[in-house]
């Protein structure tokens, strides 16, 4: 093969790896979302890097809970909710769908709010309007935009998580102490590290995104015109690896991001005595004093971008639950006027976060009682998303293979744990 025709060809194996990437890259960027990065920060600027290693500890558990809900959504061509109304009892899908939407709401409110405030250090002005505009944005984007070109907008938004890797390489980071408390578990029994573990197993594990993935995954059988995989049986094999690579890239996407801004922060707020942020703003403007005015720039450019792709996927999530539990034609495919009320709940939702942002409610308090929600939810529902997965009568033939059992069965009880050490520290 001659040399051009062998750089042809690895061009197009990489374009069509990155072209099959979409529900896992986009759920998994959207998990590090500005309370997200706030949580990350928190754990760099108090303990330094001794607890990077939790992030390689989610990452399978994280992976193979996103691989069971997109699975659902792909071999039964529905979402979470609408399999739960139809194979369980109608007061858990109540209970779950409003947990979900009130977790979801004081979410968007915290994350808005951290893009404003963000904003505000850039440029200066005022942080609320600047989140009432964010807002207006993601409703029109979501609402008004094809869905085969929001989804591109939304693959293009995970690039703002790059923002954080050209923050280490901006800063000095000891390489060798960065790596070793990335690789090597540092297990300390005291109430802080415990809650700091809490924290971090809440912030990326997530209700929402298994509502928003499984959802995903049915638009794209809608998109390209393809039947349930149920119903498919010749394109299961190939179509479920490419939803194992899609999520097991997301995922990885998101861990490794989150361990470089564990990476940042002990690197430059740790080093220099200051171990407590309570909003991913706070952690931008004290930056700019211990690593300059490009470090702090990025990292504040970086939480507008990844809000941006984070509150519409809360408000698409909830969006899709809502739906489903109602019956009421849902999708970010359909037109306007033929999902209205898919889409009001979008708008909703939206506007009902940033609402919160004006009556006076902490951000912090905010993101404390949507973790709270998410700690009550997320292992039920991970309970109940295995015995979908695990029931012939609803998957047919494509039920869990035994180590996706395994997988979800450790990362259940793991989330338990976390969710009642959460009520208990």
């Amino acid at each position: 093969m001659e040399p051009s025709e062998a750089s042809a060809t690895t061009l197009r194996r990489r374009s069509s790896f990155f072209g099959s990437l979409g529900p896992g890259l986009i759920t998994g960027a959207a998990d590090d979302d500005p309370s997200g990065i706030a949580t990350y920060s928190q754990v760099g600027a108090q303990f330094g890097y001794s607890l990077a290693w939790t992030m390689l500890f989610s990452y399978p558990l994280m992976a193979v809970t996103q691989g069971i809900s997109a699975g659902i959504g792909a071999v039964t061509g529905q979402g979470i909710a609408r399999n739960l109304r139809r194979h369980y009892s109608p007061w858990l899908l109540r209970f779950a769908v409003l947990l979900l939407l009130v977790a979801n709401t004081i979410n968007i409110g915290a994350d808005l709010s951290a893009m404003g405030a963000a904003l505000e250090l850039l440029i200066g002005g005022p942080h609320h309007l600047y989140a009432i505009f964010f807002a207006l944005i993601c409703i029109f984007l979501e609402i008004f935009v094809s869905y085969r070109r929001y989804v591109k907008v939304l693959k293009w938004l995970t690039l703002s998580l790059l923002a954080y890797v050209a923050v280490v390489l901006s800063v000095h980071v000891p390489w060798g102490a960065a790596l070793y408390g990335a690789l090597v578990p540092q297990i300390v029994f005291d109430g802080d590290h415990a809650m700091a573990l809490v924290a971090v197993l809440g912030t990326t594990i997530s209700p929402y995104l298994f509502f928003w993935q499984a959802g995903e995954e049915v638009e794209e059988q809608h998109r390209q015109h393809r039947r349930r995989l149920g119903a498919n049986s010749h394109a299961a094999g190939p179509e479920l690896a490419r939803i194992r690579g899609d999520t097991l890239f997301g995922m990885g996407f998101s861990n490794l991001v989150a361990i470089v801004i564990i990476t940042a922060t002990a690197a430059t707020l740790h080093a220099n005595g200051i171990t407590q942020i309570q909003t991913s703003s706070q952690a931008a403007e004290a930056l700019r004093p211990v690593a300059g005015d490009f470090a702090f720039a990025i990292f504040a450019i970086g939480i507008v971008g990844t809000g941006m792709l984070a509150v519409p996927v809360l408000a698409g999530s909830a969006a899709y639950a809502v739906a489903e539990m109602f019956r009421w034609p849902e999708g970010l495919d359909r037109r306007p006027q033929d999902a209205k009320a898919f889409y009001g709940v979008i708008a909703v939702a939206t506007l009902g976060g940033v609402t919160l942002t004006f009556v006076g409610l902490d951000p912090i308090r905010a993101l404390y009682w949507s973790a709270v929600v998410n700690g009550i939810l997320a292992a039920p529902l991970m309970a109940i998303m295995m015995m979908i997965a695990m029931n012939p009568r609803i998957m047919g033939h494509l039920t869990l293979p035994r180590w996706m059992v395994f997988g979800g069965v450790l990362a259940t009880a793991v989330m338990a744990l976390a969710s009642i050490g959460f009520f208990v520290l």
